[in-house]
């Protein structure tokens, strides 16, 4: 019998039921009707193709929290979406370039802000650029600037830092020295702009040259835009893109799990921290 069942990868037990006629047969797992029906045609797994087992997990758990439901595991999601050939494919590209031992990250919100910009173009051949800020803590868009057609100016730049100290501390001075990294481009490096920033009690940091990790914070809000929001958008023309950036931001800003802040969304983290 031992030998039967090693040669078989079973044990002993089982083939010893399954010769008494105890043993049911087993086939694929199988969810049921209603658990495949809340996963696979939520809103979450519809309108966010871009997102993996992981984010689904948990957009699909707050709304469950929301309804005192329990929470679903999130590999039962993955087997779930694993079914119905959801899934992503897995990335197999080889990353190359430099090393970065630098930390961006800090301990609590408004220490150091991040800011970088990215461009897209829209299917008329109009180009849009984007600049913003981001805290690199809580990871919220704090402001942002866009333009067509044209570069980001030092003035662009300037608003803007302007208008992420008055949303952040309802006045136009920061009331302790605050970091605020970027690249080298001449917006930020401009001397105006330097000594508006230093004004506004924000201490400029600029990354070293062809050292984007430098500034990763900032780079993966770059890719997480590109990704879940501009390649699914219709952009036709930049009359229609501009109005959307909006959206995206705030959507970002109130939803988009971040596996780094536990799958909650910047304002998430931030309405829990100040509770």
């Amino acid at each position: 019998m031992k030998t039967v069942a090693d040669t078989l990868g079973v044990s002993r037990s089982n083939l010893a039921d399954r010769l008494k006629g105890r043993s049911k047969p087993r086939g694929p797992y199988r969810e049921g009707r209603g658990c495949r029906a809340s996963a696979r045609h939520s809103q979450a797994g519809d309108q966010r193709p871009t997102y993996g087992y992981r984010r689904i997990a948990a957009l699909l758990n707050r709304e469950r929290r929301a309804a005192d439901q329990p929470v679903i595991n999130a590999k039962r999601v993955h087997r779930i979406m694993g079914n119905h050939a959801m899934l992503l494919e897995k990335h197999t590209a080889v990353r190359k370039g430099r090393l970065h031992d630098g930390k961006v990250m800090v301990m609590r919100s408004n220490l150091r802000w991040c800011s970088d910009g990215l461009e897209f173009t829209c299917w008329n051949g109009e180009i849009v650029r984007l600049a913003f800020i981001i805290d690199a803590f809580d990871r919220e868009i704090i402001a942002w600037t866009a333009v067509t057609n044209a570069g980001i100016s030092g003035s662009d730049v300037r608003d803007m830092m302007l208008e992420a100290v008055e949303k952040r501390f309802r006045a136009t001075r920061v009331p302790h020295a605050l970091e605020h990294l970027s690249d080298n481009g001449s917006a930020y490096t401009a001397q105006e702009t330097r000594l508006f920033a230093q004004a506004l009690n924000l201490t400029p940091c600029f990354t070293p040259v062809a050292s984007p990790q430098s500034n990763g914070m900032s780079e993966a809000f770059v890719k997480t835009l590109k990704r879940d929001y501009i390649r699914l958008s219709a952009l036709p023309d930049s009359e229609t893109a501009l109005p959307l950036i909006d959206g995206w931001i705030e959507d970002y800003n109130e939803i988009h799990p971040h596996s780094a802040l536990k799958m909650a969304s910047p304002r998430q983290l931030i309405r829990a921290k100040s509770n």
